[in-house]
């Protein structure tokens, strides 16, 4: 019998939403990256027209390597849509720093002209824009990953996420963590420097435990499709154990694409999959989940 070909279409648009809502961390200069050849890439006014007509009339664009964050410094300024947060991803740090790692999933991405810049001058950089442009509202993403790191990257993943840290305090923002199988060494770090007032977990993975702790601190819980995912009742479970006023909802696109579209290319526009899980979990109607994510998004990043 012949293997039927992945579907890597855009999945089709959800029923909109009751109320507006925030996708809290997404990447759209990297839509391109995840469609097939002869899909046409959506530019950033169609991206942003298309989750407004769900209801995710507002969204954080990411730019988590040198050429995005400058790519985001430009476009938040044309989209009203739109704020920044601008950072050195963890797995781009050990290439900053010279070291090309090997990890559980292999060789981290292979360097880029960019990686000739040390990783001081990229964090230096990054704090250049981030003073530059009332619109970046966050530094991130920043944090730790075991997954595609090594022993001998993680100092230069620790060296990086301190100093995001540390920039996010000497300018007020917030700041957006990644963390993959980083979970002790994350909390170590923010411990050991204090975390900025506003912490938010992107893409929380971590389990109920974990998410009890971080809602002690008064820290914030984004959750993005893995929540919708069949196995992760752990994950379900951390998402009832924080109050609904310290959770965020997010795409992470173009991956991390909710069920029923896993493996597909994700956008903002599909954010209400994931609102709606959220409602569904905690037991509150949908409405409720708009109305409290958006407060929360604007109580974090400020008024777009």
């Amino acid at each position: 019998m012949a293997r039927r070909e992945r579907d890597r279409s855009r999945p089709p648009a959800p029923e909109p939403l009751p109320g507006e809502v925030v996708d809290n961390h997404t990447h759209l200069d990297s839509v391109g990256h995840v469609l097939p050849d002869g899909i046409p890439v959506p530019g950033v006014a169609e991206l942003v027209a298309e989750a407004a007509a769900v209801g995710v009339t507002r969204m954080v664009q990411v730019g988590c390597d040198l050429p995005a964050a400058r790519w985001t410094d430009r476009v938040v300024r044309e989209h009203d849509a739109l704020l920044g947060a601008v950072a050195i991803h963890p797995n781009e740090a050990p290439l900053h720093a010279g070291v090309r790692d090997v990890g559980p999933d292999g060789l981290p991405p292979a360097p880029q002209e960019h990686h000739d810049v040390d990783l001081d001058t990229a964090v230096a950089e990054i704090a250049d824009l981030a003073r530059g442009n009332e619109r970046i509202r966050a530094i991130g993403e920043t944090g730790m990953d075991l997954y595609r790191t090594g022993a001998a990257g993680l100092d230069a993943q620790r060296r990086s996420f301190r100093a995001h840290v540390a920039l996010a305090k000497e300018l007020g923002l917030a700041l957006q963590i990644h963390d993959r199988d980083a979970h002790a060494e994350v909390l170590e770090v923010l411990a050991s420097d204090g975390a900025p007032e506003r912490t938010v977990f992107h893409c929380y993975s971590g389990d109920a435990g974990m998410a009890r702790f971080c809602a002690e601190q008064g820290w914030y819980l984004s959750f993005a499709g893995p929540v919708t995912f069949s196995a992760n009742d752990g994950l379900r479970e951390a998402l009832r154990s924080v109050p609904l006023g310290q959770v965020l909802v997010e795409t992470d696109a173009p991956y991390l694409t909710p069920h029923p579209y896993r493996g597909r290319p994700n956008a903002p526009y599909l954010v209400p999959v994931t609102v709606r899980a959220v409602a569904d979990v905690v037991g509150v109607d949908v409405a409720t989940v708009c109305r409290t994510v958006t407060q929360t998004s604007e109580a974090v990043y400020g008024r777009w």
